[in-house]
């Protein structure tokens, strides 16, 4: 074995067939490799080419979906501000964390709206590039004739034998050909090379079409919502009967507007419940207590035009001004009035009671500021049809007025009104309150029955239940929901146009189909074959019933005799 050129001695790093990084050699070739650096522009557009790929728009689409569901799992307090405040009195401790991270505002958070921008910024970069492309694609010629067919998964051949008519018997069944690909649908093309003549057809580009439209779609359905969001609001209005709803700020019980919307610029109208009408399954039928039906009839005026009577059902909003106005929900509305002890007046109204469940035994407060020697509290409950549970408590047994009372627990001390704090009015903070009736006190609860006057403790005054009529009692209030929304025709429409796209790119075949004719000594030797972009499982089967039918076509010419 004769000697390598390193055992000699060589100078191997002169050797100029030896590579620089051999093995055997002593030098370090690492510092020697150097590597082009990016630079802001290039780490830029890489950047910018992975942001617009298609893999990131449906991970960015998932993550938005996977992020809407703390929407749902938390109150929001652009929808339930009551259902926020509820949960930070059952869970003080978590509360500040939750709220930080923007869990009872998903929808208007940093986090969230990050990624609705990223998302909304893919897709257009996705579109654009396929767009161009796809115009690209409809305006160019079918591609040409491969010149081995029989290579391609989906090929046929058949062999027919020639007419007794003085023509080109290969050129007129590729005329055939194509004259029956055009008529399905197919763009077709002609090449003639070698004495083969062929033609060359596709179809299917309304899959890409439909693909662009979806990714379009949901540019316009993120831009909508965008838009149409910051010029929407939503109210809330407690409405008892017999009362009137003004459109205006100072009317709504909650109001969420948009991030374009101050208040003061409102359609003009107003609302009055002239009467809810709801009927409840009597006792002893199957759902007895179950409402079978609500109904809230309304009068609608509106500046320079007549009174329109309208029924707000469950399900079944109205259109006022281009308000939707919708029925939520329903409940008892006492008229009770608080007189001090020289008799003079010092509160009524009627208050509405919310309902605790579904026998509609509810719960409502009353809060006394003025007249009295206190600050008075009561927490009332009322029972439409009065029964007893085994441990003495009153309960309802039904949720019509049959047997109606009230209960009421009374409180004095220091509201909390006058610091200046915004209080819900249908809550009492019972802390720090001196309680008179009810409860751990050696007196018992004020129970009311219609036209029923009692005494408040301490000499303070008297409590009356003032009846309606004898048949009505007690007025009922409706829950109204007033929303604006300028987007939601734009992304209904939007979300139609998605779907068809959706539709069309999962379900429209894109193909390509060849045929090639010559002429040989048995007869015409016809090649079909297919060749699918994409999924495509019925392409075997097209080809084979286009080349039945193409075959059925030239005999039936051939027995005919007749000639195109």
């Amino acid at each position: 074995m004769s000697p390598s050129r390193s055992d000699t001695g060589t100078d191997v790093t002169a050797d100029p067939l030896r590579p620089g990084d051999h093995a055997d050699t002593d030098v370090d070739v690492s510092t020697e490799i150097t590597q082009p650096a990016l630079g802001i522009t290039g780490w830029l557009r890489w950047a910018w080419r992975q942001l617009t790929s298609m893999r990131t728009a449906l991970v960015l689409l998932l993550i938005l979906a996977i992020a809407a569901v703390p929407g749902s799992l938390f109150p929001q307090r652009s929808a339930d501000p009551n259902g926020v405040i509820q949960w930070e009195r059952d869970n003080p401790d978590v509360f500040p964390l939750a709220d930080a991270v923007g869990l009872f505002d998903v929808y208007l958070s940093p986090w969230f709206s990050a990624i609705y921008l990223l998302l909304f910024t893919s897709l257009i970069g996705c579109v654009l590039p396929r767009a161009k492309h796809h115009y690209k694609a409809l305006r160019s010629r079918p591609p040409r004739t491969p010149a081995r067919l029989s290579r391609l998964s989906a090929y046929r051949e058949l062999t027919l034998p020639d007419g007794e008519r003085q023509i080109d018997q290969a050129a007129h069944a590729i005329d055939v050909a194509a004259e029956q690909l055009r008529k399905a649908g197919y763009r077709v093309e002609r090449y003639d090379a070698r004495g083969a003549p062929s033609v060359s057809a596709e179809r299917g580009y309304l899959r890409e079409t439909g693909n662009l439209i979806f990714h379009v779609a949901l540019v316009g359905v993120l831009v909508s919502v965008a838009i149409g969001g910051s010029f929407a609001y939503t109210g809330q209005r407690v409405v008892v009967e017999g009362t009137t709803f003004v459109n205006a700020l100072s009317d709504y019980s909650s109001f969420n507007p948009g991030r374009f919307v101050d208040g003061t610029s409102l359609a003009p109208y107003s609302l009055t419940l002239d009467d809810f009408q709801v009927l409840y399954r009597l006792p002893g039928t199957p759902g007895a207590g179950q409402a079978g039906d609500f109904s809230a009839d309304i009068t609608i005026r509106q500046p320079g035009q007549d009174d329109l009577a309208q029924s707000v059902i469950v399900n079944s909003p109205i259109t006022v001004e281009g308000d939707r106005i919708y029925l939520l929900g329903n409940g008892y509305a006492p008229t009770l009035t608080v007189r001090d002890a020289a008799g003079e007046v010092v509160y009524r109204e009627s208050q509405p009671f919310l309902p605790q469940d579904s026998n509609m035994t509810s719960l409502g407060i009353i809060k006394i500021p003025d007249g009295l020697p206190e600050q008075v509290g009561l927490v009332g409950f009322f029972y439409p049809t009065q029964g007893v549970l085994p441990s003495g408590a009153f309960t309802s047994v039904y949720p019509d007025v049959v047997n109606p009372v009230i209960t009421l627990n009374v409180f004095s001390g220091d509201l909390g009104i006058d610091d200046g704090t915004p209080r819900s009015v249908y809550t009492l903070e019972v802390d720090g309150l001196t309680q008179h009736t009810g409860g751990d006190t050696a007196a018992d609860s004020l129970e009311l029955t219609p036209g029923a006057t009692v005494d408040l403790p301490n000499g303070w005054g008297t409590i009356t239940w003032e009846e309606v009529t004898a048949e009505e009692p007690v007025k009922r209030f409706a829950s109204l929901q007033i929303q604006r929304d300028p987007s939601s025709g734009w992304v209904l429409a939007f979300s139609v146009l998605a779907t068809l796209g959706l539709f069309a790119g999962l379900f429209v075949p894109r193909r390509r189909l060849w045929v090639k004719a010559r002429t040989t000594p048995d007869g015409v030797h016809v090649e079909y074959a297919g060749l699918a972009r994409g999924e495509d499982p019925t392409l075997v089967r097209a080809v084979e019933e286009f080349a039945t039918r193409h075959a059925q076509t030239l005999d039936s010419e051939r027995d005919s005799g007749g000639e195109r």
